[in-house]
């Protein structure tokens, strides 16, 4: 595991795919199975959900077709962000659910798909749409490629622990 720079690319890659969507990609070290089983395993996710230092309090992870999720981002200075969705699918290789941050209005439709790749490696290629054009212009000025390398830093130290 790296320490992820801010000032230099990660290793997550984000693609504008339309006025309102993003791909972001992201091969990983292990199966394809692993690495969603992390996505939908209650323990797992929030042993690698959030920035380092933080802790995930989940109030409600049903992560199956039908189900939903809120969780809060604990920060140890009492900082708390708040994020809830509902999952329309989840399948083996697949979850699409909507994600929104309770700090902000508007959802966002995630289609997650977790592709297995030659030797026991992995690529997870998430598509995120946002309800409008302004919406994924500021998610992508945000900095949010350093935080999702920073979760995915820590995913793969918990894949990499089982």
């Amino acid at each position: 595991m790296t320490e992820h720079d801010i000032a230099f690319p990660g290793l997550t890659a984000h693609t504008r795919t339309g006025e309102q969507s993003i791909l972001h990609r992201r091969e990983f070290a292990f199966p394809a199975e692993l690495v969603q089983r992390a996505h939908i395993d209650a323990d797992l996710f929030q042993q690698w959900m959030g920035p380092k230092g933080t802790t995930v309090r989940l109030d409600r992870f049903d992560a199956r077709t039908g189900g939903a999720f809120r969780y809060v981002v604990e920060a140890p200075d009492g900082g708390a962000w708040a994020f809830r969705g509902a999952y329309h699918e989840v399948s083996p290789g697949v979850i699409v659910h909507t994600w929104e941050y309770e700090g902000e209005p508007g959802a966002t439709l995630e289609t997650l798909r977790f592709v297995d790749l030659p030797e026991g490696r992995s690529a997870l290629e998430v598509t995120s749409t946002y309800t409008s054009k302004e919406a994924c212009d500021a998610m992508l000025a945000s900095g949010m490629d350093a935080g999702m390398d920073e979760d995915f830093e820590r995913l793969d130290a918990v894949l990499a622990a089982l």
